[in-house]
């Protein structure tokens, strides 16, 4: 029987690998970026003032990739093929949107084919609620539209939240790290693995993305759809009904595994929800873009890429605590859904609105809370710059200009 210190062990190291991965391919990937121009570059909508390269998901996904590998010599990885076949295809079409550009119908369709594969592949979908208004499993006719529309409303929630750096792939990073708790104390160390995995290999990203200047790479679509495919797959696997069920019965008796999906996920979903919700009021396509964005409003005050993104995942981890707080007051069910769902509703639209309100009126509270976020501006710390030097320094790569190879003489 495997003890507890040995399946730690075999998380840990593809965790590891996954991370020396990343690190290891990073400037290669950007030197390939700078060489063939592969970049996203400014518009009116965009806030970066420069190109920069977009190749961040081959990144990632490479270090997931390689900790997988690691991790099939360890135990037994078998239902894990179809998360790297999403993945993979969200990979592909995600470069081709980037560097093409795709019609949202096009996107759509490869979406749901995507989920359909997590589905049908993996043996499981969202067919149970655990509960929650006295609904426990249900048919596969409901679970299945059911667990489309909610994976293709990940997936674009994902993408949509690309508009700061490190936001969304920090948020990604903090909800993988909590599915990944989840799914370990649920015994399924494989999907465990997955979500520690996709945690590591982000983090040398995010340094890179939030503080370096000329390793500065963005995620691209190839990266948000690679990483809503995995929260989607994340999703399936704890609300299942023959997954977490078991656990929820024994060890955590009473807890509202809805709640705690929808805590994890409340920055991403929820702001979409309402931006989507906001366009269709006002005429227009849920797709069309605009700069009505949570991050938009907070960068309007704050002028800070890596101050927005904290913000926002502060806000996800507080509401995180407060349905972990609901679930240890021994609150029903039902309770904690609703707990959890007011809260991310209050925090998430009410501070839009709010900030977007004070913003428009010019209020003396927009003053003060612009000074106060510009007072916390890391950029301008000595500190800061020191760290971005020292990211940077590796390969001494210019983002406008790779180096130049020697002309043939």
């Amino acid at each position: 029987m495997i003890t507890g210190s040995e399946k730690l062990l075999k998380v840990l190291a593809p965790t590891l690998v996954s991370l020396l991965g990343v690190i290891w391919i990073y400037f290669k990937i950007l030197r390939l970026s700078l060489e063939k121009n592969l970049v996203d570059n400014p518009n009116a909508r965009k806030l970066q003032k420069t190109p920069v390269p977009v190749m961040g998901g081959m990144v990632v996904f490479f270090g997931v990739l390689c900790s997988s590998l690691l991790a099939a010599c360890l135990f037994d990885c078998n239902h894990l093929v179809p998360i790297f076949l999403g993945m993979g295809m969200m990979l592909y079409v995600g470069t081709l949107d980037d560097q093409l550009g795709l019609t949202p119908v096009m996107r759509l369709l490869i979406e749901v084919m995507a989920i359909l594969t997590l589905i049908y592949g993996g043996g499981g979908c969202v067919d149970c609620l655990h509960g929650l208004w006295g609904v426990g499993e249900f048919s596969w006719w409901i679970a299945v539209p059911l667990t489309v529309f909610a994976g293709v409303g990940i997936i674009n929630a994902m993408n949509m939240i690309d508009g700061v750096n490190g936001l969304s792939s920090g948020l990604c990073a903090f909800c993988s790290m909590m599915f990944g708790v989840a799914l370990y104390r649920g015994q399924d160390i494989q999907d465990a693995t997955l979500c520690f995995s996709m945690t590591a290999a982000l983090l040398p990203f995010i340094m890179h993305n939030v503080i370096g200047r000329t390793s500065k790479m963005f995620i691209g679509d190839a990266g948000t759809m690679v990483m809503g495919v995995l929260m989607s797959w994340c999703v399936i696997q704890v609300l299942r009904h023959d997954t977490m069920a078991g656990w929820l019965a024994y060890e955590y008796h009473g807890m509202c595994l809805i709640a705690l999906v929808l805590a994890i996920l409340c920055v991403p979903v929820m702001d979409t929800l309402r931006v989507m919700t906001m366009r269709a009021l006002h005429g227009r396509s849920p797709f069309s873009a605009d700069k009505t964005h949570l991050h938009h409003i907070l960068f309007k005050y704050s002028g800070s890429h890596s101050l927005t993104s904290i913000t926002e995942i502060c806000l996800n981890f507080m509401i995180v605590g407060i349905w972990a707080l609901s679930y240890k007051l021994d609150c029903s069910i039902d309770v904690q859904f609703y707990v959890t769902f007011g809260a991310s509703a209050a925090i998430v639209w009410g501070m839009y609105f709010l900030m977007d309100r004070e913003d428009r009126l010019d209020t003396g509270i927009a003053a003060r809370l612009r000074k106060m976020m510009h007072s916390a501006r890391q950029g301008e710390h000595s500190w800061w710059l020191w760290l971005q030097v020292f990211i940077d320094k590796q390969r001494a790569i210019d983002r406008f200009g790779v180096e130049k190879k020697e002309e043939k003489k």
